[in-house]
């Protein structure tokens, strides 16, 4: 089983991440803040990955560090589960159309992490959360996944579509790039032969 556990505790927050890469999108989020919980049940359940995610930080002050260090916590637990990536597909991608919205999110499980972001929001929040906080989530995923990660938005005319298709497109790309291809189960997909 492709499966890890990550506990973090800073003076900001305490979370704890359990994963399973070959699971079925089973999902239990718990942060505090409504509409990031909603967008971790959608990177869940369109992925495949099992998550249970729960975080107390300090949403008395403001939710950045609540999504910054979710993110790492959970790049953390896809990197270690992912452990050698012997015969994961590695790249992949996804266009995801939401009604008015296109969102694309490209990846290559590389072990070499980069986030490109460009997506644009028209309003400062979507429900309570700060919708500057989604580039922080996937920058501090993307840097302790070890992946490298391309996010565009095509056009959009709302805002909660636009976060969604982002959350959705990630997560079909994701479940595409860790799934084990049975022609290379025994390689890394790397000439390298290492990621």
């Amino acid at each position: 089983m492709r499966t890890a556990t990550i506990a973090r505790k800073t003076n900001e927050t305490e979370i704890t991440v359990s994963i399973n890469l070959d699971g079925t999108g089973a999902h239990k989020m718990a942060t505090g803040i409504g509409f990031f919980d909603h967008m971790l049940d959608q990177l869940s359940r369109h992925s495949l990955i099992d998550m249970d995610v729960t975080c107390k930080g300090d949403l008395h002050i403001d939710f950045h560090h609540t999504a910054e260090d979710v993110g790492i916590a959970l790049g953390q637990a896809i990197s270690k589960a992912l452990g050698d990536k012997k015969g994961i597909r590695r790249y992949a991608s996804s266009d995801l159309p939401m009604d008015g919205t296109l969102t694309r999110a490209a990846l290559d499980v590389s072990g070499r992490p980069f986030l490109v972001f460009r997506a644009e929001f028209s309003r400062d929040k979507v429900g309570e959360m700060d919708t500057e906080l989604f580039r922080e989530f996937f920058q501090a995923f993307a840097m302790n996944a070890g992946i490298t990660l391309h996010i565009e938005n095509f056009y959009t005319d709302n805002n909660h579509h636009l976060a969604e298709s982002m959350f959705k497109a990630v997560a079909r790309a994701l479940r595409v790039a860790v799934e084990i291809d049975p022609r290379t189960a025994d390689r890394v997909p790397s000439t390298k032969g290492v990621l």
